[in-house]
């Protein structure tokens, strides 16, 4: 395709950009356009694409005709016509108006679209919620709004790929976190294993030695949240009634022992992605479906967790960017991090000067990481993560500062309540 040449610009035509339903109703407004008319209108402003797995065969024509009944669109698998699939993936195209059509019709209907139609309804609230919210913790919460706020990371280790051996004593651990919260951390993650790919195994007895002072130090004398950087339940416990609020689970607490302690020490957790553990999670980067298969694993670990009485509101979710990841995978599942918000829970981010950052910046070395991971964050910022967690503290505010300007920008609601309602919960 060329690229095209216009003749003139008589009418200034431009594509508007917008991701939100409410710049759409802003955009609309612009034109003087009948308050009515702007709230109809809206609806109609933006499509969201919804994936779905394992569509069974009898649900699948119904799916599509329902959705081209109220002029969306609806793709599936070619065997489908000729019965040769036994299920189907499912992309549905739509605007917000016409899934509001949908799914009423679908609760209506047999082979579980009555139960499809809860799902996606649950999924289009779930990523077009951006308001503030509150994570409890086990002695302190943490406030997430529509800009994320940073994590600021502290290794109480002699191995980490990035600091390692800088703040193993207590009183330099001490005044690094006291650093970092002057510069803006809302929540410091402290860990006592490094978890670096084919890091060698720390026992818990050793892990906790490492930490143990470190929070004593840090419990009485931070503002903010404490977070407990381990895969292991009894540190975890000990670390919890030592004053930390929040788990940040590699091994997205797939062990019973670590769920059981996270619910009943009414601390929050992060469950995070990886495959295998620090030590063999390289060992197999093959996906069929690389973001399909993170977000089912979440999704399962997040449906254990509640399961196993974890509250909702307590629960986090991180993709393990670098975990059981090439760096090609990692900028992809960073580039879409996005799509984990239909899961409902926050989302974190972890890019800090890991070795995808080297890569997609030319094989920069780890003291040479800044900008790329300044731009990782301001990626995960524009695709609504909740949290980015990072060495770099200081800088990474500072540029997340322009995104919240921006965000703040967009949220400005239409001057007509047609408009504003019309935005829904996008807004």
């Amino acid at each position: 395709m060329t690229d095209p040449a216009p003749p003139g610009h008589r009418f200034g035509a431009r594509v508007l950009e917008g991701d939100s339903l409410v710049e759409v109703a802003r955009a609309i407004e612009a034109t003087e356009s009948d308050p009515e008319g702007v709230a109809i209108m809206t609806r109609k402003g933006r499509i969201f694409p919804v994936r779905l797995d394992d569509v069974p065969l009898k649900a699948a024509p119904i799916l599509k005709q329902e959705m081209l009944s109220v002029g969306g669109d609806a793709a599936h698998a070619r065997g489908v016509a000729d019965h040769s699939v036994a299920a189907t993936p499912v992309v549905l195209l739509g605007t917000w108006g016409q899934y509001r059509l949908l799914l009423p019709k679908l609760r209506r209907q047999p082979f579980g679209l009555a139960r499809l139609a809860e799902e996606v309804d649950r999924a289009l609230r779930a990523y077009a919620f951006s308001a503030p919210r509150v994570v409890p913790g086990a002695h302190r919460p943490l406030a997430l709004g529509a800009v994320p706020v940073v994590m600021g990371v502290l290794n109480v280790t002699p191995d980490s790929f990035s600091d390692g051996g800088r703040f193993l004593e207590p009183a330099a651990a001490l005044a690094r976190a006291q650093a970092m919260v002057a510069e803006g951390a809302a929540v410091v993650d402290v860990g006592a294993e490094s978890t670096r790919p084919g890091a060698a195994p720390v026992s818990p007895d050793a892990e906790w030695g490492r930490l143990a002072p470190v929070l004593a130090r840090l419990a009485g004398s931070l503002s903010v949240p404490i977070s407990v950087d381990t895969r292991h339940a009894d540190v975890a416990a000990r670390a919890i009634d030592a004053g930390a609020d929040l788990v940040n689970d590699v091994e997205g607490l797939r062990s019973p022992e670590m769920r059981r302690t996270v619910a009943r020490t009414g601390a929050a957790a992060i469950a995070m992605h990886m495959r295998g553990d620090p030590a063999t999670m390289q060992a197999d980067l093959a996906y069929a479906d690389l973001r399909g298969e993170v977000f089912r694993g979440l999704a399962a670990a997040t449906d254990a967790a509640l399961a196993d009485g974890i509250f909702a509101d307590r629960l986090l979710v991180d993709p393990g960017l670098g975990f059981g990841k090439s760096p090609a995978q990692s900028l992809e599942l960073l580039d879409h991090v996005g799509e984990l918000r239909s899961l409902g829970y926050p989302v974190v981010v972890g890019a800090s000067r890991k070795s995808f950052l080297g890569w997609a910046a030319g094989d920069a070395p780890v003291d040479a990481r800044l900008e790329a991971g300044l731009a990782a964050a301001v990626v995960a910022a524009d695709r609504g993560a909740s949290i980015v967690r990072t060495h770099d503290v200081g800088p990474t505010v500072r540029a997340l500062a322009l995104i919240g300007r921006a965000k703040a920008l967009r949220a400005t609601p239409p001057a007509t309540d047609e408009g504003a309602r019309a935005a829904g919960p996008d807004g």
